[in-house]
């Protein structure tokens, strides 16, 4: 039997014994670390010869492992074992993992009992874990079914809610720990443990978890912190706390995209059906996506295979290693480290792929324009290349074979030819392609064309910077195909030249790619958006003359219109983004270095992959890359912290650096530096020109006195950053925005100051940043949620008698509902209903299905039957414009009268279920009126008219009922005995029903006979039903349920023979006057309702119903 590092089942066992077999190496107040006699260091004896020659005469089954730890408490002689191992290293390991994450935690146990029976728990825990993590490896479906089953019945979700995967853990409630299980499913974490007859129970939906972070102190080492609901929890002693934290992170993120954001994932078919989530695709989601930020490639693009091998950089003469990456349509490399070199090769660039060398295990693959590019010591390089060759058409057929001898033939006298000369980089990288020549349509070209023979000072740099590049180019390839390294950046951060700015913007941020595989999209998309009439139309034309107004050529039609075009193009191509105020500003940067067709594509870049979540009506990205900013901020700048220790003004000021990549606070000629460091670097460029910009004001600052003293000092800075090589004329650099006297601050030059930021903060990692975004974008959009939540409780709870902790609660049950209709689907039609763009009421709104579901957690009465019926008038009632939906207001309108109003609004409330517009559209539920959603035109003249009705509104008074026919009269006797149905005073309630319906139908006649000779009486519909046909209205179930259901019928016969040919109706006043007669009717209706225990147990009951 092979033992190797394992825990063990807690087993008691006898220190005391003849032969002492074991020899003591650690031991603390809890643990104990022994060796047994024999193995180790010396010969340990005669002991240790009798202990070996014992150990060796039993049979392999029987065998004792070397070393092993024992539990005990001071106060107990019995010890128990928990771990053995073959080596000192094994157990060393273990013994390690004790110390630092459980020895802290015992002190807080009160008796040696507890402390054993956390130790054993949480071993059995560990046993399990390490069990399942095999299973997974094995991928044992039984185990899986197993621990779904208990998830099934100790949380009591809905059936269809996907388990994932699940963990042993601790759970730490108040200051004790509970040993247990996290389960961790598509929509819910759940933990569960039970010990020592006490059992816990804990489950949080992903979409309500504010704080999502690794974290340690005194007691934890490490442990994970999950904040809901202003609760904190701990989840600490985990095997894997890593991996288990990447797919917290992930389920969030997931849930945060799929609610929030409406991501239908239909790209990624492991995300696209919530009731299919799986471990497996949740780790290759996350893997797509690091994939695709690093290499700024499309969104349709998936991380399909990874190779590790050797890459032969022609530039720096070595191999070096990294890993290569495919994609649907990208071959890419990337150095170990990231940061030394990488590529990207787009698959319609390769031509062929080649195996010089099978004892290397090598590859070549020949790109466009004669270069190639050879990977060695690749493991699977025969499959690789096979791949490759599919994915690029490049396999044996008809329009391939006859130039595949001359490829073969061309790419092998360049890999001999580089081999025999590896000092000539200029073949091995290509030579730029004459379709990658620079755009003279930008419109800085237009505006401002270089004077060819005027070199000034300026001018002769400029040049230079130009040679820079293309000797740069000649060493590392130009056009998609280029490597990047740290000399890309460092000419970066020099400063690139006005010629090239454009096309290197294009190569940087991957929007090259998108324009070549979408040829003639952008064409279309003018054509079809040209005259349509939008909110973001109207928007644009607004902002169209704001855009850059100093320059010239936005000071004529040619740029304007540009703008106006591409603006309208990405409008219409993504209506959900449509047009934000910020987007007109970089527009018209990017629309003078680019052409129009480039411009527009590097607008999809920044707003779909760069910038993600900023231009939208709630700036999220922006506000979550602010928060990243503070973290960085007292990180790297404890000086300026421990004196303002309120951070939020920095992210106040700093809104217009991220949204605007600085345009809007620098001079032009000195932001477009900026820019060129944003498309290579990302967030990360402009993250750390931020904190530069903080660290060389940082005196000024600290000595300021207010905030607007602050916001001076650094406009003055910002006025006085200059770009001293740039080669504009003063007619188009940007004047200062602020104090014009630059006499009394000194001069910044740009490239200094990116230089300083790179040199003090460039250590930020990509990655880092990354983390922090999605750990702050939980915070933001939960405290966005928030602020919508009390702007709503503050209108709602003027006109209710609802509590504030009530309307919370209620809120929340609200939200909810809506959110629960989309956990189990991605085509719910709630998330339609989902628009944070609208008015705070109506961003959350439930439909039918929806309403009928919550309400029967919260209706006041126990509706014995067609509960689904009243459901229906009770929403047409509420739902006042009709369309199909309800807000939060209208339902609490509702249930405040049916919880709180007086007898009369409750009566009055029933009495309208029984009338237009409740009563009388068809029963099947269907709105035939329905809202324009999305960003269509709106008519902001509708909205003030409707406002101002709200306003002016008066309170509706009795008298201005409609009078009750005599259908709609029946139904309301029908709904009466429905709502007393099952209450202890029933019978008394019915016979009360059935003596206010006889006396109504008695007076009915009365007045009917004293109006006769004079005027008929008024009747708008024909007397084609008679009193008795209740009997016909009412489903056997009502008559069953309905004691004195004939009562109706008998009493309007006894009434007199003539009623049968003629139509009656009643007017509120009077239905209202005969029941205030009726003592156990008024009773019923004015029994108060309690309203905490109602919320508590719709709280509880919510998640078991079916949405």
């Amino acid at each position: 039997m092979t033992f190797g590092n394992m825990w063990l089942k807690p087993e008691e066992i006898l220190l005391k014994n003849a032969f002492k077999l074991w020899v003591t190496e650690k031991d603390n107040e809890y643990f104990v670390l022994q060796r047994r006699r024999g193995y180790g260091e010396g010969g340990g004896g005669l002991t240790g010869l009798l202990v070996g020659t014992l150990d060796t005469m039993l049979d392999s089954t029987s065998k004792v492992a070397p070393f092993r730890i024992l539990h005990h408490t001071p106060d107990s002689q019995v010890y128990w074992s928990i771990a053995c191992g073959v080596t000192n290293e094994e157990i060393v390991q273990h013994w390690d993992w004790l110390q630092q994450n459980i020895m802290r935690t015992l002190s807080v146990f009160d008796s040696s009992e507890d402390i054993t029976s956390f130790v054993q728990g949480k071993i059995r825990g560990l046993i399990a874990e390490e069990g399942k993590l095999s299973m997974v490896l094995e991928d044992d479906p039984e185990k899986f079914r197993e621990a779904f089953l208990r998830f099934e019945k100790w949380f009591e979700l809905p059936p269809k809610e996907k388990l994932v995967t699940y963990y042993s853990c601790s759970y730490w409630k108040g200051s004790m720990p509970c040993q247990g299980w996290l389960y961790l499913s598509t929509n819910f974490l759940c933990f569960y443990s039970y010990l020592l007859g006490s059992e816990v129970k804990l489950v949080i939906s992903w979409d309500d978890i504010w704080k999502l972070e690794k974290t340690s102190n005194v007691i934890l080492t490490e442990s994970i912190h999950v904040l809901a609901h202003g609760e904190d929890h701990y989840f600490s002693m985990l095997l894997h706390l890593n991996e288990t934290f990447v797919i917290m992170e992930q389920l969030a993120d997931y849930s945060i995209k799929r609610l929030f954001d409406k991501e239908a994932f239909q790209r990624e078919p492991a995300l696209s059906d919530p009731l299919q989530i799986t471990k497996r695709g949740l780790e290759a989601h996350a893997k797509s996506e690091q994939f695709r930020t690093f290499f700024r490639l499309p969104k349709e693009e998936n991380l399909l295979e990874v190779h590790e091998s050797f890459l032969w950089v022609p530039f720096s003469h070595f191999n070096t290693l990294g890993k290569i990456c495919l994609s649907e349509n990208y071959l890419c490399f990337a150095s170990q480290d990231g940061s030394q070199c990488h590529i990207i090769i787009p698959m319609r660039e390769v031509v062929n792929v080649e195996k010089p060398d099978t004892s290397s295990r090598a590859l070549t693959v020949c790109v466009r324009g004669k270069r190639a590019l050879r990977f060695s010591e690749v493991r699977e390089y025969q499959r690789l290349a096979n791949t490759i060759r599919s994915r690029c058409g490049i396999s044996p057929s008809p329009q391939h074979s006859a130039s595949t001898e001359a490829i073969r033939g061309e790419c092998q006298s360049l890999i001999n030819h580089f081999e025999d000369n590896p000092e000539d980089v200029t073949l091995m990288v290509g030579q730029k392609d004459s379709s990658k020549a620079v755009s003279t349509e930008a419109l800085m070209t237009v505006f401002h064309p270089q004077d060819v023979e005027n070199l000034d000072p300026k001018m002769l740099k400029e040049k230079m910077k130009e040679q820079s590049w293309n000797i740069h180019f000649s060493e590392y390839g130009r056009g998609t195909s280029m490597f990047f390294t740290r000399k890309t950046r460092d000419l970066i951060v020099r400063g690139v030249p006005e010629a090239l700015r454009g096309e290197l913007w294009m190569l940087f941020s991957g929007a090259v790619n998108d324009m070549a595989t979408h040829p003639g999209y952008y064409s279309e998309l003018v054509e079809q958006s040209l005259g349509t009439s939008t909110l973001a139309t109207d928007e644009i034309e607004r902002d169209l003359h704001r855009s850059l107004p100093e320059h010239p050529a936005f000071q004529s039609d040619t740029g304007i219109s540009a703008l106006r075009r591409v603006l309208t193009a990405y409008a219409y191509r993504n209506p959900k983004i449509g047009y934000c105020q910020a987007m007109n500003i970089l527009t018209s940067v990017l629309l003078l270095y680019a052409k129009e067709e480039e411009a527009f594509w590097l607008l999809v870049a920044v707003c779909e992959r760069m910038l993600p979540d900023y231009f939208n009506r709630r700036i999220i990205g922006a506000l979550v890359d602010q928060a990243v900013f503070e973290d960085l901020i007292r990180e790297n700048l404890p000086q300026l912290v421990e004196h303002m220790t309120d951070l939020s003004f920095f992210s106040s000021v700093s809104l217009s650096w991220f949204l605007t990549l600085f345009i809007s606070v620098l001079p032009i000629e000195s932001a477009v530096n900026v820019v060129d460091c944003f498309f290579y670097d990302g967030i990360k460029a402009i993250l750390q020109l931020g904190l530069a910009v903080l660290d060389y004001n940082m005196e000024a600052l600290i000595s300021c006195h207010d905030d607007a003293e602050a916001v001076t000092i650094l406009n003055k800075f910002f006025d006085s950053v200059t770009n001293k090589d740039s080669p504009l004329p003063p007619t188009v650099q940007q004047a200062p925005v602020g104090n014009n006297d630059k006499a009394s601050h000194f001069n910044v030059d740009i490239s200094e100051l990116i230089r300083e930021a790179y040199e003090k903060y460039g250590n930020i990692r990509t990655e880092e940043v990354e983390s922090s975004r999605k750990r702050n974008k939980l915070h933001v959009i939960q405290t966005l949620e928030d602020t919508t939540k009390q702007n709503v409780i503050r209108v709602v709870s003027q006109e209710v008698r609802f509590s504030a902790p009530q309307l919370d609660k209620l809120y929340n049950l609200f939200k909810r509902q809506h959110f629960l209709s989309c956990y189990w689907t991605m085509k719910s039609p709630a998330l339609l209903h989902h628009d944070p763009s609208l008015a705070y009421l109506e961003q959350y709104q439930l439909g039918f299905q929806q309403f009928s579901t919550l309400f029967s957690l919260l209706e006041p009465w126990a509706f014995c039957s067609n509960k689904s019926t009243l459901s229906l008038w009770i929403f047409r009632l509420i739902d006042e414009n009709q369309d199909g939906l309800i807000n939060f207001k209208e339902f609490c309108y509702a249930l405040d009268t049916l919880y709180s109003g007086s007898f009369t609004n409750k009566l009055k409330f029933l009495f309208k279920l029984h009338l237009p517009p409740a009563f009388d559209l068809p029963e099947d539920g269907v709105i035939r009126k329905s809202p324009e959603r999305g960003r269509g035109k709106v008519d902001l003249q509708a909205y003030l008219k409707q406002w101002q009705n709200e306003i002016l509104k008066k309170e509706e008074t009795i008298k201005d009922l409609p009078r009750i026919n005599q259908t709609q009269f029946i139904q309301f006797s029908k709904t009466l005995y429905n709502i007393f149905h099952g209450d202890p005073e029933e019978e008394l309630l019915y016979r009360a029903v059935a003596h206010v319906t006889s006396l109504l139908l008695r007076m009915e006649e009365v007045g009917r006979r004293l109006q006769e000779p004079s005027s008929p009486p008024e009747s708008t519909k024909p007397a084609n039903a008679t009193a008795s046909s209740a009997e016909e209205e009412s489903p056997t179930e009502d008559a069953s349920n309905t004691p004195e259901g004939s009562d109706i019928s008998r009493n309007s016969q006894d009434a007199g023979p003539d009623l049968t040919e003629i139509e009656w109706s009643f007017s509120f006043e009077q239905v209202l006057a005969s029941l205030l007669n009726e003592p156990a009717i008024v009773s019923f209706f004015e029994r108060p309702v309690d309203v905490q225990t109602k919320l508590e147990q719709a709280k509880v009951a919510q998640l078991k119903l079916k949405a």
